[in-house]
């Protein structure tokens, strides 16, 4: 049989040919039927996370108003930033056009150069980043970047892992669409974290080269944008190699691509990093006293009688007062949000402008500081030595002892201790065992060792002092130092704290004898007045002055004659001078008792500078005005303060009230602001000093300014033991005195030595008044 080979060879080829045809149609269906599967499952899967039903999606509105927790900033009334309320970040938006070009170029070259290209994605550097397995970046653009801050959480999970990405990418896209470019670079380099509190770039720049983001060098913003790799790694606080290198990285990559030339790449690498830093905490900034009791009217709730104690109930019915007649009280709280919330000082962002001028912030501090030095070492030399220091000679030893352990039982230290169980005798065992440790002092931190009791007695000794500066025309708030030291004496003795008054009262009682027809030519016999209470109790109060002859009211009040004082009260009654007292706007407790007159009562410092408006503007009393205006993040007006004004008395009484205080400056308890600081404009003003000389006051005040002050221990034991140091001529008139003499010296206020009282010529006070000049 003869076989055909080549019919044989040609079938072979042609099954071989229909197998590989097979094969390839087979393996083209799996191919498509896989890639399409897989197309359909990335499809299904962006189709899930763009629903939400994988992972968090925030929704539209949330994108179209990011809920970001925005720190609130309080500004002066010469816009200079005083600081900030925060409790998670310390961050601030800052608009794209207050941001310095030099960041904008350095973060675009390093983390995202074809940024002005792409839609959210970069495709190309996606792409090389999985090449190259990472090694040339993570291909992440500067929108997946912001997504990621915003609306990624941590993944917990390899699935969540997986999903994080797709995520940053669903979320890029809508961002882009929603914003432009210039809005997204501003939202990433206001949301990112550059440590030490500094969130955002206006922090950042604050923290590390205390400037503004406008203002940002070069060499500035490259290392701030050095950061955005990693913050902690390139840290030029604690790796400073490591972030000069990084910082050069990101000179490298502008020169790369055409922002910088070679030779000014080559100039800048050459610089080193020079840091202003300055860690910022709730404590930092102008006026801590001010912005503290700011913060605390804004978010009072509505008074709840339950919500305080019996003893404090006085405390209520003025907060109640204050609730129903004053706009900024519980400001966030009667204010809603339009999702109907509250608003928040913490995180909704407000900017908040006050009336503080920062430069008369400055001056008062440092008039406060420089005089406060003095008198305290006039204070340790008193009690050196003395067994009973820092208290009063007169004080036993057992009532001294009291208030140590009440001083102790206060303290952090004693409560935590007691936290956690501890037993009195071995609480009492610690704090009398002598640790190493640093105290206070004026001239910075002491490093010694003493027992923890020892250092509650040490900071007894320093003096306390408040002082707070008024226009007189407008009633705002200039200046408001609320004590000597926030960092260690917290406690506001101008809003917050009340002390006995002495005779910075006495013009309330005068003012009402004006209003009721005497003059203060009118004369009285100088002899001792017994006053008789309503129980029958009789008080003669003492006096210095010497005693016989007729004196004028005039002059009564000049000297702070106590036997005139009382010779008014007796005339009149407790109660009418508190309904008068009432009038000047003083919320505080009083109680209807003969030594009203001499100021027994205590009454906070703000009270009384706001009542003493009364005197310069014509008999309409001032109400102190914090704030001007609050905005929202986004720059909205939320509302709007005006001056507030109450009628106390008619223009007649003012005038004689304004004569007689303006002689207690030129002739009588006032006279050393002439004599001793060379003070030479036109001012009126009242001294005064509380038994055994626990507070001295004085409040003074100009045809535009009025300000006053308050210096005395933490407790009333606390004091000097001599009045001629301890009276409110020595101790607080002087910072007054000093105070003004530096807000006169900077012409750009527009406070005028020169300025005079706003008198009608029909007034005539000084007539058959001559007096002699005489001093308390």
């Amino acid at each position: 049989m003869q076989i055909n080979n080549k019919s044989m060879g040609n079938k072979t080829t042609s099954t071989q040919s229909d197998q590989w045809k097979r094969f390839t149609k087979r393996f083209l269906i799996g191919f498509w039927g896989l890639f399409g599967a897989g197309v359909l499952t990335v499809f299904i899967l962006f189709c899930l996370i763009n629903g939400g039903l994988l992972g968090y999606m925030p929704p539209i509105e949330e994108l179209q108003n990011p809920k970001n927790r925005l720190a609130s900033e309080v500004l002066s009334a010469d816009l200079e930033s005083m600081g900030r309320y925060y409790i998670y970040e310390n961050r601030v938006s800052v608009p794209y056009k207050d941001i310095s070009p030099n960041v904008i170029k350095a973060l675009v070259a390093t983390e995202d150069v074809r940024y002005y290209d792409h839609t959210g994605i970069d495709f190309r550097g996606l792409m090389r980043a999985i090449v190259k397995m990472g090694k040339a970046g993570g291909g992440s653009t500067i929108t997946q970047q912001l997504a990621k801050q915003m609306w990624s959480p941590r993944a917990n999970s390899t699935l969540e892992r997986f999903l994080q990405k797709p995520i940053e990418w669903v979320i890029a896209t809508k961002l882009e669409r929603l914003y432009s470019k210039e809005e997204l670079l501003m939202m990433y380099l206001n949301q990112f974290d550059f440590l030490y509190n500094a969130v955002g770039i206006k922090s950042a720049a604050l923290v590390y080269f205390n400037t503004t983001p406008d203002k940002l060098n070069m060499q500035e913003a490259a290392m701030l944008v050095g950061m955005c790799k990693n913050p902690s790694l390139y840290n030029p606080v604690r790796r400073p190699e490591s972030a000069l290198n990084r910082r050069n990285t990101v000179f490298d990559q502008m020169m790369k691509y055409g922002y910088i030339s070679q030779q000014e790449c080559d100039s800048l690498q050459a610089l080193p990093i020079e840091l202003s830093f300055s860690r910022i905490e709730h404590k930092d900034g102008v006026a801590p006293y001010f912005r503290t009791y700011l913060r605390q009217i804004m978010m009072a709730k509505k008074p709840k009688r339950s919500d305080y104690p019996e003893w404090n109930k006085e405390q209520y019915y003025i907060d109640k007062v204050h609730w129903k007649e004053n706009p900024l009280y519980g400001w966030c709280n009667k204010n809603l949000k339009p999702d109907g919330t509250p608003y928040d000082l913490y995180q909704d962002g407000l900017r908040i402008y006050t009336t503080i001028d920062s430069h008369m912030q400055k001056y008062a501090e440092e008039a406060v500081d420089e005089h406060m030095r003095t008198l305290q070492k006039q204070f340790f030399r008193e009690k050196k030595g003395k067994a009973y220091a820092p208290f009063s000679r007169k004080l036993k030893k057992e009532d001294a002892d009291k208030i140590m352990l009440r001083s102790m039982r206060q303290s952090d230290r004693y409560r935590n201790m007691k936290a956690e169980g501890i037993s009195d005798e071995k609480i009492q065992e610690v704090f009398n065992t002598p640790i190493e440790m640093n105290v206070f002092s004026y001239d910075g931190p002491i490093d010694t060792v003493m027992s923890p009791m020892d250092s509650i007695r040490w900071l007894k000794h320093y003096l306390r002092c408040s002082f707070v500066s008024v226009d007189g025309r407008t009633g705002a708030v200039k200046a408001y130092v609320g004590g000597t030291n926030f960092e260690h004496f917290q406690y506001d003795m101008i809003s917050v704290g009340r002390r006995q008054v002495g005779s910075t009262i006495k013009p309330f009682l005068y003012t009402l004898a004006m209003s009721e027809g005497f003059s203060p030519c009118d004369k009285v016999e100088n002899k001792p007045v017994t006053l008789v209470d309503k129980s029958g109790g009789r008080w003669t109060p003492k006096d210095g002055h010497g005693g016989g002859g007729l004196r004028t009211i005039r002059w009564g009040l000049q000297v702070s004659s106590n036997w005139i004082t009382a010779y008014l009260m007796k005339c009149f009654s407790p109660e009418q001078m508190i309904v008068m007292m009432r009038s000047f706007g003083i919320t505080s407790p009083l109680e209807p008792v003969a030594s009203l007159c001499l100021g027994s009562c205590e009454i906070n410092l703000q009270e009384m500078v706001s009542a003493y408006t009364t005197f310069t503007n014509k008999g309409m009393r001032l109400q102190p005005m914090l704030v001007t205006r609050i905005e929202d993040k986004n720059g909205r007006e939320l509302a709007t303060f005006m001056p507030t004004s109450v009628e106390v008395v008619n223009e007649e009484t003012a005038y004689k009230m304004l004569d007689m205080l303006r002689a207690v400056m030129d002739a009588g308890t006032g006279k050393r602001a002439r004599h001793r600081y060379g003070f030479k404009a036109q001012a009126g003003g009242k001294t005064g000093t509380s038994q055994n000389n626990s507070d001295g006051w004085f409040i003074g005040f100009t045809p535009s300014l009025v300000s006053g002050c308050w210096v005395g221990g933490e407790d009333r034991s606390i004091h000097f033991d001599r009045t001629a140091i301890g009276q409110g001529a020595n101790t607080s008139l002087p910072i007054w005195a000093n105070y003004m003499k530096k807000v006169f010296a900077d012409k750009e206020l527009g406070y005028e030595p020169s300025e005079k009282f706003d008198i009608p010529d029909w007034f005539d006070p000084n007539k058959n008044c001559i007096e002699e000049n005489m001093d308390e």
